[in-house]
């Protein structure tokens, strides 16, 4: 004859901790983010790759501008827009040239900035429509490029983690919606891709290239991983990958009064290493503490 459990306890409420103090070792606080709106998108995710996006007739050229003209509350700081498939479907244009005008435009009528998921064609057509920023990047030619440095486009490329974070971890993804054989398959041949496109974009004069880890499931907390991988893979200077991180990285973002440099009148935001990037970048990997508007955070001390 079964029992009928005893009742227990609600379980009580953790105290509230008390507020970090310099110095002493605690959960990190949340980071600075900016936020974006719902992205105004007509990307057909379940066709097969390569299929062109079939046209609806309730997605007229006006419309990435009435969904960039909805602003949610509270009111966002960035609008994200999908130009492209995932590159596990091939990376198609999945938006016009007029969309994508419309889109910006309502963007930058709003004060907003306009970041645009984009590959191979997609990035030129963005950059021509004026958007504040390309997102990866992938397959853009040394003319697309040489466009967005005219055009004062930022660029952010991943140059090995997110990629590298996919494949690492194909058994959770597979199977799961987006994610085929075929598409890690995909995947693994653009790594050599991204690699080839950060290098070929820190050559470019006057390209704004910023650093950007498109993290996802996996990869967090191992997001300095993107500046081995940029400087290792890619060729690119530890300095130059610094400044995308930090100053150029904040400009691009429009906080760079706030933010991105050391000096008077700004947060005091720092990460401290110990040791030195510019001779080693796996320096980053050794962090001492982050400091957030002046307080500092560190890691628990390891229990043995």
């Amino acid at each position: 004859m079964a029992r009928t459990p005893a009742p227990t306890a609600p379980p009580r409420r953790p105290p509230t901790p008390p507020p970090p103090t310099p110095g002493r070792p605690c959960r990190p606080a949340s980071p600075r983010s900016r936020a974006s709106a719902p992205p105004p998108t007509s990307r057909c995710a379940t066709r097969s790759p390569g299929a062109p996006c079939p046209a609806r007739a309730s997605s007229p050229p006006s419309s990435p501008s009435r969904a960039a003209a909805r602003r949610p509350a509270p009111p966002a700081d960035v609008i994200k827009i999908f130009a492209s498939q995932s590159i596990r479907q091939g990376g198609g244009m999945t938006l016009s040239q007029a969309q994508l005008d419309a889109a910006c435009d309502e963007a930058r009528k709003q004060g907003l900035r306009a970041v645009v998921h984009a590959y191979k064609e997609a990035v030129r057509v963005a950059t021509l429509a004026g958007c504040t920023q390309i997102e990866h990047g992938t397959m853009a030619t040394d003319d697309d490029l040489k466009l967005m440095a005219e055009k004062a486009t930022y660029l952010d490329p991943q140059a090995g983690l997110v990629i590298e974070n996919y494949l690492l971890h194909e058994d959770r993804y597979l199977g799961t919606t987006g994610y085929t054989e075929e598409g890690f398959a995909a995947m693994q041949k653009v790594l050599a891709l991204n690699h080839d496109l950060v290098q070929r974009a820190s050559r470019i004069r006057g390209l704004k290239v910023v650093f950007g880890t498109d993290a996802v499931a996996g990869a967090h907390g191992r997001n300095a991983e993107e500046f081995i991988d940029r400087v290792r893979d890619a060729g690119v200077d530890p300095m130059t990958a610094m400044v995308s991180a930090n100053s150029l990285a904040a400009e691009a973002m429009g906080l760079a009064d706030q933010i991105g440099s050391i000096a008077p009148g700004l947060q005091a935001d720092i990460i401290a290493l110990t040791g030195d990037p510019l001779k080693d970048i796996t320096a980053v990997r050794h962090v001492a503490f982050v400091m957030k508007a002046g307080t500092v955070y560190k890691a628990p001390a390891a229990s043995h």
